[in-house]
């Protein structure tokens, strides 16, 4: 399994929110690799606005990591000769 993770980690996703002002940028464990936040985005008297929109990076990130993922696993059952059907049912 070490093997598997550390290939994870080589995998990356950046989502982005806001028109980019937000962007954020995870690997295939999932941990944030980076995030950029625009100064413009930035106010102080609207600090939810501010967490909504890293929330909507992430989430985007993730939705881009989880299908790069499948497809990966979907691969590696080909190359064993598993349906990539019983996969998608995991």
């Amino acid at each position: 399994m070490g093997e598997a993770q550390a290939k994870m980690k080589t995998f990356r996703a950046s989502g982005a929110s806001g028109g980019d002002l937000v962007t954020v940028t995870i690997d295939g464990t999932m941990e944030v690799i980076s995030m950029h936040i625009d100064p413009i985005a930035v106010d102080p008297r609207d600090v939810t606005m501010l967490e909504e929109l890293v929330a909507a990076a992430f989430t985007d990130a993730a939705r881009k990591m989880k299908k790069t993922l499948q497809n990966e696993m979907s691969q590696l059952a080909s190359g064993l000769g598993i349906s990539p059907d019983f996969l998608s049912n995991l």
